[in-house]
């Protein structure tokens, strides 16, 4: 790398007792984005400046990794699918800039493959969530983290991924990438305190029941509880029960934007709860970006 030197000259500098010194040291390295992280840790792990260097190195990392994540999620709200999977690795990678993901495309494949095997084209909806539940919640051992309800890690898709324990938005984020990579209409509905997901009737064949669904809605699936079917009704009596009004949007699928705005403002009241005001910051920035 050509800035190499320079790159170099400029770490040695960074625990000036100087501030200016020191602020002008960090403007010039963000500037370099993700090519110092590397020599930034290598004088972490190998140089023996103190804690104060030690303590500016890590901020600057973060402060580059923050960045990148912020661009990164920008990029994704600008594009015309705005991919799931990918919107919920880029929030992941805040907390985990260096998580693998292929480890997360691999174990969705698995899942997606597992629930394949079983279905055929005679089944109906009803038989197809029935396999689907038995290989989510059965084999791969899904579950709902009611004890630590309100932690991060039931946010992060990697975490929740290598635990299978997450929170109503996770655990139904990923039931809805997996569903809908084989063709299943399942997408999220954006429930006040709750998220469940929606199984989109596209044949037409909910005409036929007696309460049709106005809202074009075959029936609802709650993963947080081993994918439970509900009906409008049952929506009904969870708004009733928050003295909540029937509006539209808690009965049909909500965007794969809103989705992720979800995500983020629980990731917030997560670390509202713990009183961590930088992570609340952050993810707020991170939330405006896709607002």
């Amino acid at each position: 790398m050509k800035d190499e030197k320079s790159i170099l000259a400029l770490i040695q500098l960074i625990d000036d007792p100087d501030d200016s010194v020191f602020e002008h040291v960090r403007d010039k390295l963000l500037s370099y984005g993700s090519t110092v992280i590397p020599y930034l840790e290598n004088s972490w792990e190998d140089d023996h400046f103190g804690l104060i260097f030690q303590g500016r190195v890590e901020q600057i990392i973060h402060e580059i990794q923050f960045e990148e994540v912020k661009h990164e999620l920008a990029l994704w709200y600008g594009t015309p699918d705005k991919d799931l999977v990918r919107g919920a690795i880029i929030v992941a990678k805040y907390q985990y800039p260096g998580l693998q993901e292929e480890l997360i495309l691999e174990g969705i494949q698995q899942i997606r493959k597992d629930v394949w095997l079983e279905l055929n084209n005679k089944q109906t909806a009803f038989e197809k969530i029935k396999i689907f539940n038995k290989i989510f919640f059965g084999t791969h051992n899904f579950h709902g983290d009611a004890k630590h309800y309100y932690s991060p890690m039931n946010s992060y898709i990697n975490t929740v991924m290598e635990s299978r324990k997450g929170n109503p938005l996770s655990l139904a984020l990923i039931y809805s990438i997996v569903a809908q990579s084989l063709d299943i209409p399942v997408f999220g509905v954006n429930l006040p305190n709750h998220f469940i997901l929606a199984y989109m009737d596209e044949n037409g064949s909910g005409s036929f029941l007696p309460d049709k669904n106005e809202y074009g809605v075959l029936f609802y699936i709650n993963p947080f509880s081993k994918g439970s079917i509900l009906d409008a009704n049952a929506i009904k009596e969870f708004l009733d029960g928050h003295r909540l009004t029937y509006k539209r949007e808690f009965f049909e699928p909500c965007s794969n934007s809103a989705v992720l705005r979800r995500m983020l403002t629980n990731l917030i009241a997560s670390f509202q709860q713990v009183g961590n005001l930088e992570k609340v910051n952050e993810l707020t920035e991170l939330r405006k970006l896709i607002s």
